[in-house]
């Protein structure tokens, strides 16, 4: 099977007070197409910046990274992916569908097409008579739906998400674990980083997990964690063996 994300020792230094920190240490991952991976790791592993990498807002230090094929040093086709950021920001002054309508036009649709991609994604994600409302009367969780229909609204075959269920109530993780789950059956590939184990074990069927700066652990997820075990303990002892070393 292709691989929608690769990366080899992927490296990432900043410089921080007259001293270089080193915050990828050589990442290797491979991320088959088709499948839903939960990129998973504590505050300040590194998840963030391996998919500013792949998304081509960070260049990396030293090693490869390919995306859908194409090295990301090159023009990657942003056509077919789309990304929802940790704290997605938007206008407070255009309503939902007008922000989709923007974005639709920004990826080539118009009229009736745009229209039916539009209101698809808006009861796909659960917003309906909100999308009519302006964007700066929503909640938290209405901000992360109508950021998460941004991110579809080209249709793309590989999904980036950052944190899609952080902050949000019970009844909106849900909500969104039900749209992973849709998109995992029309066979696109998410990517998605969380610290919700709970919820990324219901929808992933790969684990990378990341542990200062370094790949820990990855795979299949039925093959990492065994039948009757749980994802949490694995987790822990896996970044705790890292710790440790």
């Amino acid at each position: 099977m292709a691989a929608a994300i690769e990366t080899i020792g992927l490296t990432m230094t900043y410089r921080h007070r007259g001293q270089f920190v080193e915050v990828l240490k050589g990442i290797d991952l491979r991320v088959e197409e088709g499948t839903a991976c939960a990129f998973l790791g504590p505050n300040g592993s590194g998840k963030t910046t391996v998919m500013h990498i792949l998304l081509g807002f960070l260049k990396q230090t030293g090693g490869e990274a390919w995306v859908l094929g194409t090295n990301v040093k090159q023009a990657i086709e942003r056509q077919r992916i789309g990304y929802l950021p940790e704290r997605p920001q938007s206008y407070p002054f255009l309503t939902g569908n007008e922000l989709l309508d923007m974005a639709g036009r920004i990826f080539g649709l118009r009229g009736r097409k745009l229209k039916e991609r539009r209101q698809d994604l808006v009861e796909m994600v659960g917003l309906n008579d909100a999308a009519r409302r302006r964007i700066g009367t929503y909640s938290r969780g209405m901000l992360q739906r109508i950021g998460m229909a941004q991110a579809l609204i080209n249709d793309p075959d590989l999904v980036i998400l950052d944190e899609p269920t952080g902050g949000l109530d019970p009844v909106a993780r849900l909500d969104v674990r039900c749209i992973i789950e849709t998109l995992r059956g029309l066979k696109k590939t998410i990517f998605f980083s969380s610290h919700e184990l709970s919820e990324a074990e219901l929808v992933c069927d790969h684990l990378v997990i990341l542990a200062n700066g370094r790949v820990v652990a990855q795979g299949a997820a039925e093959e990492l964690v065994g039948d009757g075990e749980r994802l949490e303990p694995y987790f822990l002892k896996a970044i705790g063996a890292r710790r440790a070393a």
